[in-house]
């Protein structure tokens, strides 16, 4: 089967400083990746040279078999990206939020009454975004990303805010939007791997260490929080 995400290389510095240094996978459809890492392993700088927010010092990355630096608006248009802290336009109301990036993405009213339902934000749509709990935000963030149902979904710390039974409603979304979609989702909970992911991707000092199923990574025995520990301390796994 195609990969419709495709990293090789994949490099970025900054100054002296390597942030992320040969990063490649792929990912084909039916697949959850979980991207793992502790604070500053380079997740979020790599997600967004993969959505085509930032651009890369070295490598390539394709959406769909498009280059994101060579064919920018292209690759987009096959991809919902969710970045870190889901930046909006704090004044405005959640439905005119979403119309407007609905009419940027080129999609109608449906998409957004879809998008809402999807998310539950029906309750909150005539509300400021900036009065909203810090967990709405995050599902409004995921709204915009899902409005023009993209083939691959980018999600950066997607459950980040939420509480518990939020969580589960936002995995049972990834779940069941799986079978059709390529989705990367950056996370530090790691329960999250075990309950949505397929695959699970161990970064840290830029660079990939590990890159098996949930269930491969603890075939010795050991928990999953065992494994990442030892992995991202540079201990032998």
């Amino acid at each position: 089967m195609a990969a419709l995400i495709e990293i090789e290389g994949l490099t970025k510095r900054f100054g002296a400083f390597t942030a992320v240094e040969g990063v490649g996978f792929s990912v084909a459809r039916g697949e959850v990746v979980g991207f793992l890492g502790p604070n500053g392993a380079g997740k979020s700088t790599t997600m967004r040279m993969l959505a085509g927010f930032m651009l890369p010092s070295a490598g390539t990355a394709r959406i769909c078999g498009e280059d994101v630096v060579e064919r920018p608006v292209a690759a987009k248009r096959h991809l919902g990206f969710l970045p870190e802290g889901a930046p909006t336009y704090p004044e405005m109301e959640v439905e005119d939020f979403l119309l407007f990036c609905a009419r940027v993405r080129g999609c109608g009213r449906e998409a957004v009454a879809r998008a809402m339902a999807m998310t539950q934000l029906e309750g909150v749509r005539r509300q400021p975004i900036e009065t909203l709990s810090k967990g709405f935000k995050r599902r409004v963030g995921l709204a915009q990303a899902l409005l023009h149902d993209p083939p691959v979904l980018v999600l950066d710390e997607p459950t980040d805010g939420l509480d518990p039974n939020q969580k589960h409603e936002v995995r049972g979304l990834i779940r069941a939007m799986a079978p059709g979609k390529a989705i990367v989702i950056s996370t530090h909970i790691l329960e999250e791997v075990a309950a949505v992911c397929t695959r699970a991707i161990v970064i840290a000092r830029g660079r990939i260490l590990a890159d098996d199923t949930p269930a491969g990574l603890v075939r010795d025995g050991r928990s999953l929080e065992e494994v990442f520990r030892a992995l991202t301390l540079g201990q032998a796994a």
